[in-house]
């Protein structure tokens, strides 16, 4: 370790510590001072760390987490980014953190979130024994671009990696299309055929059209968005039979699903604690890579029963006197997905959508006129109320009341202080969808009145 590295370790550290002290966090601008010293820290660091990287448009935090947790459950000795930050910046810090000044890891193992874009510069230095692509979506177009410019930012990114195990989603066709032109070793997860009701057609398609060829795609079963069994009828790229498959979904309930998982042949029985068709991917996802990292697939599979979401993410607060869920969304996708969950909640609730537009966000809002929001008004009498907040709320409130939520049952509470006090004397159960941003700013004011860690913890 040369002396320009550990000046920036030290650094570093200085940083983070003065960062804790006045409950900034200190997840990426430590790190990001550090790279300024050292511009190939990351690489220096990683070397001897065994990692495994989570990528994709929707899921990498819950993907993570659950990977997080079948790590603690066989006994390994890892650290993760758990705090979110997942550019090259806060990922060099989390390295650092767990390091001697000279450069030694204290751990052996590292499970890491990994922006897509980000992933570029972060895989040809971290060098992950396993990569985790979750799915291709459509996201802060101001940010990333059309989807296909995501696609590409991850295969240039596994070029940088190509000892790597690359686990991808069969069921979608973007992500699925990295296995050709790529040297890595491929492993497939996905939900079969039969496992659930297919949709007769996508609600919203970011991948119409075959990657190969352009010919419209033709679908054996759908399972939401673009997901599912994609085919060409032209050339014949179509869904490649997944490694480890979900082949039934038994049951879906407000907190959970159960689920029936063939891994490599072999079926089992396995609880998801959280709800929702997008966690049933998470989790399979999650099993492929710890897996392939290694780890016993039946540690893998309790892992599942036994996580705790990931903060913003289905997380749930003793706020209210029926309690408080939040459910972090930022694209149409996502936003559907959370919208057909609130259909199979057959109680009177309140919902809470804080919409924010700031960089972490995507400045571009427009995505909220594809999103579903129609589906709300099937809900009926089980939607007490609707209550609009963070810096668009106008903007929310005019996309609520176009969907079909009657004037007198919208209302904006912009002051998140006095939002968290209004949700402490509700009798009825309270959900609630914020961006990124708002989602951050909103569940400080609430572990404050309610207790829970920081987000960083």
């Amino acid at each position: 370790m040369n002396l320009r590295a550990i000046l920036a370790i030290l650094l570093c550290k200085a940083l983070r510590l003065v960062s804790r002290l006045l409950h900034r966090g200190g997840t990426a601008m430590p790190g990001r001072w550090a790279l300024k010293l050292c511009p190939n820290l990351l690489a220096l660091l990683a070397k001897d760390v065994k990692s495994v990287a989570i990528t994709g448009t929707n899921g990498k935090t819950t993907s993570a987490r659950m990977i997080e947790q079948a790590f603690s459950e066989s006994g390994l000795n890892y650290f993760a980014n758990r705090s979110g930050a997942n550019l090259i910046s806060g990922i060099t810090t989390e390295f650092v953190m767990n390091a001697t000044l000279t450069g030694k890891p204290l751990k052996e193992y590292a499970v890491i979130e990994c922006d897509e874009a980000a992933a570029r510069k972060v895989f040809s230095q971290l060098k992950p024994r396993v990569v985790v692509v979750t799915n291709l979506f459509r996201d802060q177009l101001d940010r990333y671009g059309e989807v296909t410019h995501t696609l590409e930012n991850i295969r240039v990114a596994m070029q940088g990696a190509p000892e790597a195990v690359l686990c991808l989603n069969a069921d979608c066709s973007l992500t699925a299309s990295l296995a050709d032109d790529l040297p890595n070793r491929v492993v497939y997860f996905g939900i079969d055929q039969g496992a659930a009701p297919s949709r007769p057609k996508p609600e919203i398609s970011d991948a119409t059209h075959c990657i190969r060829c352009k010919t419209e795609y033709e679908y054996d079963y759908i399972s939401y968005g673009h997901l599912g069994g994609f085919r060409c009828p032209k050339c014949g790229y179509r869904r490649h039979k997944a490694d480890f498959a979900v082949t039934d979904i038994t049951e879906q309930r407000a907190d959970g699903s159960t689920v029936v998982m063939d891994i490599q042949g072999t079926k089992r029985i396995v609880n998801v604690n959280l709800p929702a068709m997008y966690n049933i991917y998470n989790a399979v996802g999650a099993v492929t890579a710890a897996v392939e990292m290694g780890l016993d697939a039946d540690t893998a599979v309790k892992a599942l029963a036994d996580f705790q979401c990931g903060f913003g993410r289905m997380e749930q607060f003793r706020l209210g006197k029926a309690g408080t869920r939040m459910m972090l969304v930022k694209n149409p996708a996502g936003c559907n997905q959370v919208i057909e969950f609130l259909e199979n909640i057959k109680e009177k609730f309140i919902l809470v959508i804080c919409l924010n537009d700031r960089g972490a966000d995507g400045t571009d809002v427009s995505w909220i006129w594809d999103a579903d929001f129609e589906g709300l008004t099937s809900l009926g009498s089980y939607l007490d109320r609707v209550i609009v907040s963070g810096d668009r709320a106008g903007d929310m409130r005019v996309r609520i009341k176009y969907a079909g939520i009657p004037d007198e049952h919208i209302s904006m509470q912009r002051n998140y202080e006095e939002l968290v006090r209004w949700i402490e004397q509700q009798e009825l159960p309270v959900f609630i969808m914020p961006t990124y941003t708002a989602m951050l700013e909103l569940r400080q004011v609430v572990i404050k009145h309610c207790g829970g860690a920081d987000f960083w913890e």
